[in-house]
């Protein structure tokens, strides 16, 4: 190989590997993304939008629900077509296009009639389920799906969903508060087979606040077997006594990533920084300065 051929090997793997070992800094979208502050969530140091309250309905089409006052439910893909709006797929398109910092967007959801559906009709590429989940993709340029499963806790169909994702073209990710041998068992046989840079199931966003208040990223990282990014509740009104200022926060992702090095942070949620007049810039220069 030519002296400038290797170089440019050499320069290439250096790149590749800069970007594998990126730090996360995400946020979760409770908030219509609709009425969010689009500029601020694209310009404050995150990397990584989760847009929470995606769900499966009994026929295999798919909503976008509304937490926010004001707003409606969206019906975002039936017949194996996007029919949310292009209002709607403009919004969420432009969170990675532009002045941003963005490079990856996922959606969130539950495992509410995901058991019923792996069964019947399947994962097969003519199910409604996966023709809507490949138009959603296209319409809003998905990179993964997040599973908040919370109640369900079914390996098999857990498992079953995350490989027809995979072969759509997602990854899949978890946000675990408790049950971690569930997570463990779906972890290994998502990616049963695959190497390390191909893992299917490769991201955990950890909730260390409510019912995860107790949760230690660095143990849950060692049962694992993989990087954790821990997630905390911004100052909110809800449950305040959960909720954390960004110096907080600092203190506590600090602490974390001293004593085993974490996958990055991330927060829940974006709807109480704007409610209680917060600042993402302020959040996200936690996250840039802890996990850059």
């Amino acid at each position: 190989m030519k002296p400038h051929a290797v170089c440019q090997a050499l320069l290439f793997q250096l790149l590749v590997s800069h970007a594998v070992a990126q730090s996360i800094r995400s946020i979760f979208l409770f908030k219509d993304v609709m009425k969010s502050n689009t500029t601020a969530l694209k310009t404050s140091g995150f990397n990584t939008l989760i847009m929470f309250g995606v769900g499966i309905l009994g026929n295999g089409d798919i909503m976008y629900y509304s937490n926010t006052p004001g707003s409606s439910d969206v019906l975002v893909a039936s017949g194996g077509a996007y029919v949310g709006g292009e209002a709607l797929a403009a919004k969420v398109r432009s969170f990675k296009t532009g002045d941003t910092g963005v490079n990856r967007l996922e959606i969130s959801m539950n495992s509410q009639n995901v058991r019923n559906l792996m069964a019947n009709p399947g994962t097969g590429a003519d199910t409604p389920l996966y023709r809507n989940f490949q138009a959603l993709k296209e319409a809003w340029t998905l990179d993964a799906v997040n599973n908040d499963d919370e109640v369900l806790y079914d390996v098999a169909s857990t498992v079953t969903f995350a490989k027809m994702l995979g072969r759509i073209g997602y990854k899949y990710t978890g946000a675990p508060y408790t049950n971690a041998q569930f997570w463990i068992n779906v972890i290994r046989q998502s990616n049963s087979g695959l190497s390390e840079a191909d893992r299917l199931f490769d991201r955990v966003y950890l909730q260390c606040y409510d019912g995860g208040a107790y949760n230690d990223p660095v143990a849950w990282q060692n049962a694992l077997g993989m990087r954790v990014v821990p997630l905390i509740w911004v100052i909110n009104d809800s449950k305040p006594v959960y909720g954390m200022s960004a110096a907080q926060a600092r203190t506590r992702f600090a602490g974390w990533n001293q004593r085993g090095a974490l996958g990055g942070g991330g927060y829940w949620n974006d709807y109480d920084i704007e409610k209680m007049g917060l600042s993402y810039r302020e959040y996200g220069e936690v996250l840039k300065s802890v996990f850059p």
